[in-house]
């Protein structure tokens, strides 16, 4: 019996040994993922250098990634726009449904309505109304479990990515409607507005999930078609509603954002020249949102300056990254009298090195999470490691986190 046991464990490491080699063979002749907005090329490199054991830093960021992840699938969370208590005011709560953050009660009023505006500052009631962090929540799982997925092969984590997206996305029963007509509604004013679709910006991250899930048996062709059905709708509500509409004249983040939406939504859609043209109309947005020295007049008058100054930058990355898609430049696009993306980035430069104190209105302490993401892109694309440099300088626990480390 001891000796059987010996044999049995020896043909298990074995097994286990050739199976590693059979998967490692594989994953190195594959080609880069169709990502559209993580960068396929560098996710491979990245797992084909975790395999060769060849950056002990890049392993080590993995094993801690891995740790995270697990957690995430034991906890076994799923999201559901149908968790939240209220209902909309289509009586449908598959529907989508949040208020604005900054609108608050009047306090002159008895019922406090209408809602008056406290730019920055975050009303309680917003989380009252749970479809917004359930969202921003199912983002973060879904990319997190098919990462693990991409890097390690193990169905675990795609079967649980695949429940996240399936269940928002495709389930009759717990499906979120196509639409965002009832998005940072202002209670006396209005039901929704435009403004609510800044709410799905990170939806994108979703789509690269999906993508890294195909080939899994736990991510079909049928549940791959399904999402794209989604998106096609929610796409077509986007372009022809009067709330899609107003969303898309919008002038600053709003608008930056909403070109990053319909660009991704339309790549995932396999509809190339709508995305193409929006990135036409991104480069208008360029002329109309900056200033040729790189500053950005509409975020930099709100009382949160230096987020939104960062967040509108990371966007005009994220329509950069998503035009490269079909070949077209934008990172070294510039209007006539010299406005770019790369301005806007040397903009930053004097504060960051403290050579310059901030001095645009900011209620809200400073912080760098966009920031460093920023520096670490442009010093990809741009080729310069003084960027890079100096986003380890700024925030050395950001840059060095696990997640960073995987995808760049």
């Amino acid at each position: 019996m001891i000796v059987q046991n010996k044999y049995t464990m020896m043909y298990r490491k074995l097994f286990t040994i050739s199976f590693l080699l059979v998967l490692s063979n594989v994953i190195f002749a594959q080609k880069a993922p169709k990502t559209i907005v993580l960068d396929g090329a560098a996710l491979r490199a990245n797992q084909q250098a975790i395999l060769a054991k060849s950056d002990p830093a890049k392993s080590a960021a993995l094993q801690s990634f891995l740790k995270k992840a697990d957690k995430t699938l034991q906890a076994g969370k799923l999201y559901s726009v149908m968790h939240k208590k209220q209902t909309p005011p289509s009586g449908d709560k598959h529907d989508y449904m949040s208020i604005g953050p900054y609108w608050w009660p009047d306090p002159s009023k008895p019922d406090g309505l209408p809602y008056i505006r406290k730019d920055g500052e975050r009303n309680p009631e917003y989380y009252e109304i749970t479809d917004s962090e359930e969202m921003d929540e199912l983002v973060d799982d879904a990319e997190t479990m098919a990462l693990a997925y991409f890097f390690t092969k193990d169905e675990r984590y795609a079967k649980h990515a695949a429940n996240l997206i399936n269940t928002w996305f495709i389930d009759p029963a717990t499906r979120q409607n196509p639409n965002l007509n009832f998005g940072q509604g202002i209670p006396g004013i209005n039901t929704g507005r435009g403004i609510g679709i800044i709410e799905t910006r990170y939806l994108h991250q979703v789509l690269d999930a999906a993508i890294l899930l195909q080939g899994s048996k736990n991510w079909t062709k049928t549940n791959h078609q399904a999402l794209q059905k989604w998106f096609t709708d929610f796409l077509t509500w986007l372009t022809d509603s009067p709330i899609g509409k107003d969303e898309a004249d919008e002038h600053n983040n709003h608008g930056t954002y909403y070109d990053v939406q319909i660009i991704a939504y339309a790549l995932f859609t396999d509809q190339l020249e709508l995305a193409k043209n929006q990135v036409e109309i991104s480069k208008q947005r360029i002329a109309s949102q900056l200033k040729p020295d790189g500053s950005q007049p509409h975020e930099l008058e709100r009382t949160t300056s230096w987020g939104y100054v960062n967040m509108n930058l990371y966007g005009w990355m994220t329509i950069a990254r998503l035009a490269e898609n079909f070949q077209v430049d934008l990172w070294h696009f510039a209007t006539p009298n010299g406005k770019s993306i790369q301005k806007c980035v040397d903009w930053l430069l004097p504060y960051l090195k403290k050579e310059k104190s901030w001095e645009y209105q900011q209620i809200k302490p400073i912080e760098y999470s966009d920031t460093v993401k920023i520096l670490k892109t442009a010093a990809k694309k741009y080729a310069n490691p003084a960027y890079d440099a100096l986003a380890k300088e700024i925030d050395a626990k950001r840059y060095t986190a696990d997640l960073e480390q995987l995808i760049h």
